[in-house]
């Protein structure tokens, strides 16, 4: 499948990316109350200082899609995410891959990140891409469900 693959930046507001948070959300939902999740909505997503990339097969089926918000002194990557049955076939590392990227194309050098304890596979993954874990950032409270994570572009 990895040759078949294609990743670019595009709108998340697609009938088909929208279906894909909306999974996204449900999953979320199941794991964490909602003072526990910290998810953008489409309106955040469309911002230009936003990069928000989508992974497709050779049928052009939405696999997964992930972003990078860029702020002034770091990146953060939201909605990650890979539909279940596209799992285990590298989309998810392409994904990040291209926002990493991108994302030190436009000058970006540390992304931050914050996931869940009840997300072990995530954690997992991200550690396998070079993320460490650090202290809340942001306007994140330091929450018992969240996990936060960074790493330097160089």
């Amino acid at each position: 499948m990895e040759e078949a693959l294609h990743i670019k930046q595009e709108s998340p507001n697609q009938p088909d990316i929208m279906a894909l948070i909306s999974d996204l959300d449900a999953y979320q939902a199941s794991l964490y109350p909602p003072e526990a999740r910290y998810a953008l909505d489409l309106a955040s997503l469309s911002q230009p200082n936003v990069l928000f990339a989508v992974a497709r097969d050779q049928q052009n089926k939405a696999l997964g899609c992930g972003a990078i918000v860029l702020n002034d002194s770091y990146g953060e990557v939201k909605r990650l995410f890979v539909s279940p049955e596209a799992r285990g076939q590298g989309v998810a590392q392409q994904l990040i891959a291209t926002l990493e990227t991108s994302a030190y194309q436009s000058g970006c050098r540390t992304l931050m990140l914050e996931t869940g304890p009840y997300q072990p596979d995530a954690i997992a993954f991200y550690r396998k891409q070079g993320y460490g874990t650090c202290g809340p950032f942001g306007d994140y409270p330091d929450h018992p469900l969240s996990v936060f994570m960074s790493k330097y572009l160089d």
